[in-house]
């Protein structure tokens, strides 16, 4: 994958954190994840990306399905967002040409700050 590839992923991936960002700063910690999933779906439309599971807590289980999901779908990235008292979000990204996925960790070509790993 090339560099300029790697950032344009990287500005999709900062543009995701940032709505959640958005949504957990609005609502902060404790809500349904049902709310948070709606009021993210809300947010994220105005990105004009979709696609959204909302669970209570992040299990092996869910990384292990985001990764099926990336191997079927061949798409180059996935986030699993964790709406605690901080936000928490493990990026992960998916190359087909060897079907391997690993955390994805190139910084946004907009990015001021690091995130929490």
């Amino acid at each position: 994958m090339t560099e300029e590839r790697q950032t344009q992923l990287a500005d999709i991936v900062y543009d995701i954190i940032g709505a959640a960002m958005e949504v957990h700063s609005e609502y902060g910690f404790g809500i349904s994840e049902g709310v948070y999933e709606e009021a993210l779906c809300i947010e994220l439309g105005d990105y004009g990306y979709e696609k959204l599971k909302a669970v209570e807590t992040i299990l092996p289980e869910h990384r292990a399905q985001l990764y099926n999901y990336l191997r079927l779908t061949k798409k180059p990235i996935g986030i699993l967002l964790n709406f605690g008292r901080s936000l928490r979000a493990e990026k992960y990204i998916y190359d087909p040409e060897t079907n391997e996925i690993d955390f994805f960790n190139v910084k946004s070509s907009r990015q001021q700050y690091d995130f929490d790993e």
